[in-house]
This record gives C-alpha cells, sequence and structure tokens, in this order.
C-alpha cells in the first residue's frame, strides 16, 4: 500500500514535527518521507481532505463484538470495519460471546477471523472458566495464544481469595488482571444512579458505595499481592481517590473510563430511554468533575467506548428488563473532542496500548504507519445514519458531536 497524504497537521508529542502541517509519503505501510511538501512522482493514491490531521493510531481497551454466538448483535468483519472508520486502529475484545472466550483455541478463533484487517484484534480472555467466577480459566496457554488480558465483562470477581490467586499466578507471566469494579451484594437490583433522579424516577439505585467498595477491596488485594490490575470503566469520584491513591503508593494499576460516563449525567434517564441503561450507570456531574479530572491528572490511563452492540429486541422494552450497553465506538471522538481540547482527546486516544502488550508506532520517518485521520473543528448532530454497527444502541443518539473521523492507515491498508 503506497499514498501520499497531503497537507495534514501532526498531533503526536513524540514525533519532530508535532503540530506541524507536512506531507507524509508511506510506502508499503511505512512511512518513508515527511516534509513540507512532497511530489508525487510515482503516481501513489493522494489524500487531501479538508483542515486533515493525523494522529497515531488510536486504541479503546474495551469492545463487544458479539460474535461467536450473537452475531445478530455484530459480526468480527463489520466490527472490526466500524473501529476503523471510527479511527481505531486497535481495540480489544472483551470475551461475553457465546461460548466464553476461555480457552486458547477461543482466543485462536478470534485472531484467525481478525486476519487481514486494517484494524489489530487484541482479544481478551476469560478469567475465570465461563466467566462464572468459580475457576480461573485457561490463562496461561490464553496468553500464549495471544490474549492480551484477562476479564469477566460487567461481572465483579465476588470471591476476593480468587482475585487474589488470579493475581498471583498471573504475575508469574506479566498477564494482566481485570477486575470489574462492583458490590452486588451493594448495589442489589440497582440498574441507574442512586439520587435524586432515581428516586423521583422509580428506579432501582446503585449508589457509588457499590463501585468504591470493589475499588478498595482489589486495591487492598493488588497490594497483598504485587500483581498487575485494570479496573474497567470506573465511573464515581470515590473510585478516581483511591486509585490516585494507589499509585502514590506505586502499586501496578491502571483503570479506564467509558466516554459517555464522562459525558452523560443521571439526569437524561427522565424519559426513560433504554439507550442510557448502561452498566456502570451515568452518575452526576460532580463524579464527570471528579474523572475528567483524573484523566487530567493521570490517575485515569485510558478512555474506552466500553462498544457493546445490543439487539433491538433487548433494548425495545421496559426499562427494567432491558440490557445493558450502548454502541461507542462511532461517537468516541465527537462526544470526548466535546469534554477536553484536541489536544487531550488525542493523547487520551493513543493511551494504552503498551498496558495491554502492544507497541507505540510514533510518526517518524522509518516507522510503520499506524495513523488516524481527523478533522477536529466539525460539529453535527449524531444520528443513526452516521451508525456504521449492526445494532443502533447509542445513548448518543441526537447529541451534538465535535469533530469527524475520515479514517485509519494500518496494518499496511487504507480505510477512508
Amino acid at each position: 500500500m503506497n499514498v501520499l497524504i497531503k497537507t495534514a497537521t501532526i498531533l503526536d508529542a513524540s514525533s519532530q514535527f508535532h503540530n506541524q502541517t507536512c506531507d507524509l509519503l508511506i510506502e508499503k505501510g511505512k512511512i518513508t518521507k515527511i516534509a513540507k511538501s512532497i511530489k508525487n512522482t510515482n503516481n501513489y493514491k493522494e489524500v487531501s481532505l479538508d483542515n486533515l490531521h493525523v494522529s497515531q493510531g488510536w486504541f479503546d481497551s474495551s469492545v463487544c463484538f458479539g460474535e461467536p454466538g450473537f452475531e445478530d448483535r455484530e459480526t468480527i468483519e463489520n466490527g472490526l470495519k466500524t473501529a476503523a472508520k471510527s479511527g481505531f486502529t486497535s481495540v480489544a475484545l472483551q470475551a461475553n460471546t457465546n461460548p466464553i472466550i476461555d480457552s486458547n483455541a477461543d482466543i485462536a478463533f478470534l485472531l484467525s477471523k481478525a486476519q487481514n484487517h486494517a484494524v489489530t484484534l487484541l482479544p481478551i480472555g476469560a478469567l475465570t472458566k465461563n466467566s462464572d467466577s468459580v475457576d480461573l480459566a485457561e490463562l496461561f496457554d490464553m496468553k500464549n495464544a495471544g490474549a492480551v488480558a484477562f476479564s469477566d465483562y460487567k461481572k465483579p470477581i465476588t470471591n476476593p481469595n480468587l482475585l487474589k490467586i488470579a493475581l498471583q499466578y498471573a504475575s508469574n507471566f506479566g498477564g494482566l488482571v481485570c477486575s470489574f469494579p462492583i458490590e452486588t451484594k451493594i448495589s442489589g437490583k440497582g440498574m441507574v444512579n442512586e439520587e435524586l433522579t432515581s428516586t423521583s424516577l422509580g428506579l432501582k439505585g446503585s449508589p457509588n458505595l457499590a463501585e468504591a467498595m470493589q475499588v478498595a477491596r482489589d486495591l487492598f488485594l493488588l497490594e497483598y499481592t504485587g500483581g498487575k490490575l485494570h479496573i474497567p470503566t470506573i465511573s464515581t469520584a470515590e473510585s478516581v481517590d483511591l486509585i490516585r491513591e494507589a499509585k502514590r503508593k506505586k502499586l501496578d494499576i491502571s483503570c479506564s473510563v467509558a466516554i459517555h460516563n464522562l459525558s452523560l449525567t443521571d439526569q437524561v434517564l427522565v424519559g426513560f430511554d433504554t439507550n442510557y441503561k448502561v452498566n456502570p450507570p451515568l452518575r452526576t456531574q460532580k463524579d464527570i468533575d471528579a474523572l475528567i479530572d483524573g484523566l487530567k491528572d493521570g490517575t485515569i490511563d485510558m478512555v474506552t467506548s466500553d462498544h457493546n452492540p445490543i439487539s433491538i429486541e433487548d433494548k425495545n422494552i421496559e426499562f427494567d428488563h432491558a440490557a445493558y450497553g450502548t454502541i461507542g465506538l462511532e461517537s468516541a471522538f465527537g462526544a470526548l473532542n466535546n469534554v477536553l481540547s484536541t489536544k487531550k482527546t488525542i493523547q487520551i486516544l493513543t493511551k494504552g496500548k503498551t498496558r495491554f502488550g502492544q507497541k507505540n508506532n510514533p510518526i517518524k520517518e522509518g516507522e510503520i504507519a499506524d495513523l488516524t485521520l481527523f478533522n477536529p473543528n466539525t460539529t453535527y448532530a449524531f444520528a443513526e445514519s452516521n451508525i456504521v454497527s449492526k445494532s443502533k444502541n447509542s445513548a448518543f443518539l441526537g447529541e451534538t458531536l465535535k469533530g469527524t473521523v475520515y479514517g485509519i492507515i494500518s496494518n499496511n491498508k487504507i480505510v477512508l
């Protein structure tokens, strides 16, 4: 794949061309020249787009595609296409399929399905067999097969001794253990944030305490074991404080936040729209402010779309019975760029790769071309026509977003 990118503003703090407008020549998947102006002597494909900006390829640490078992929600093929058109060159895929991804053969299946795509699929294996929180899955075998981490998607490890053993065992081969932060005995049947909104709407609430207690427990276990822990999709001010203190202690801890938990408060629930039924639930502006502060000071390591396609049959029903989850890949950049500066947005979207065992590819001559192309300044109302996913359950429908993704160049392929 040979291409000449014309007049692009480079946003990459690790590059000598950061904040400069240049041409980029890419030959056979590598950046061979960066200069103010490059002549197209070989008649390569040219990319010239309005207000074109280029950054390192974006990474998402938590997406769901459904296949195998839930192909009606999403397939790997279309999921990777969605990720590419949303600006992501690599995505970590959750194990919440049918069957659950909990063996080396399952990991091999996912990788085989994702071959020859522009987007790199990074499989996450289940932490426990069938994600039932009873026995550990084949962690070492899955690691050798290509798993980048281990997680029971949206399911907490209720037995603290099991998490302790997982951290100890995985530390033998550098495995990254993920623990979803909710204490179910506190949250009970709560499905939204426990606050004034839940009370006024008559919806069962789950308090911040349910998340904070689990985070505190997991951090105690991490300190005891000396393992390597990732806490996905935190949503409360208390969690930010706890993880900030853990980082002061130099514990090997990372965490993420879902973009919808940075953008939407529980007040949107007034219309009982099930697209807003997510886990963890949408919280208050106080929590959002604390999460944004956590991103800015480095307490929170990365953001995720937490992309979770759900079929219409599981969403278009009463709120109490609707499934949790929202798609988020297509809206990720525009929503985050609303909340943070473009510079910070790109910094956050390109973070997290090394935590999941991947290499960063700076925008420099001689480096592999792993690039996202975008315009940060457009504004538009997010509509169903903007959705590439098979499922349409987006919490951002009707929201005004800022910034348009043009596509990616990655794995010696271009998607525009």
